[in-house]
């Protein structure tokens, strides 16, 4: 069992890491750590991250230091079996801007590559850098490719990236650096719903190749 580091951020969070590299496992164990943390009197909010996770309390209701010893004696407790959550399938164009320098990237066809990025099916690490993003852990290693030297000003929504060793789904146009080969039309973010997020962790999604 990894090692967990506690950070304290400020005067109420606490930033619970684990060191690389990142895997299913050791995100299962953040998840499960999360929620036996929830109901955690003081607890105000609990977020996943790339093995890590970042818990906020009120500090007039509980100390900082009480906090730490619960969260050890949890992780010192053996893992329990973890069922994936629902499948969620994406269809998706392959029409990306980056899609040919993906492929030269990997030396393979652009052909291959919408192949093998769309037989994996992917889980939901953790939802971070804008609303809705998924980091999906489950890329087939030979796809992994370095983010773009440039970051583009604006990446569209819908946009399907490769970021080194993730692939993931632009929810809204932002900015970003992620080397792009396709996209879909399938809102991932809606304030108005309930969850606003498509995509939650743990979650499954496989990609579905849509014809041009």
């Amino acid at each position: 069992m990894s090692s967990l580091a506690i950070h304290p951020l400020g005067e109420a969070a606490l930033c619970l890491s684990l060191p690389a590299p990142v895997s299913l496992e050791q995100q299962q164990r953040i998840w499960q750590l999360a929620g036996s943390l929830a109901q955690r009197a003081g607890v105000q909010s609990l977020i996943p991250g790339m093995n890590n996770l970042t818990l906020t309390f009120d500090p007039l209701s509980t100390e900082a230091a009480a906090l730490e010893q619960a969260v050890l004696a949890l992780w010192a407790k053996p893992a329990r079996r973890q069922q994936l959550g629902r499948l969620v399938e994406i269809p998706v164009r392959y029409d990306g801007p980056d899609l040919a320098d993906v492929a030269a990237h990997c030396g393979l066809s652009p052909e291959e590559v919408i192949r093998r990025h769309s037989a994996v099916e992917y889980v939901v690490y953790f939802i971070g850098f804008q609303p809705g993003f998924a980091y999906l852990g489950g890329l087939d290693e030979t796809l992994h490719t370095p983010r773009r030297a440039e970051p583009r000003v604006t990446v569209p929504a819908g946009s399907v990236g490769i970021g080194g060793a993730q692939t993931g789904i632009y929810p809204l146009a932002t900015p970003g650096g992620w080397q792009l080969i396709g996209r879909t039309a399938l809102p991932l973010f809606d304030p108005r719903a309930e969850p606003p997020t498509l995509l939650a962790p743990g979650d499954r999604v496989r990609f579905v190749v849509e014809a041009a």
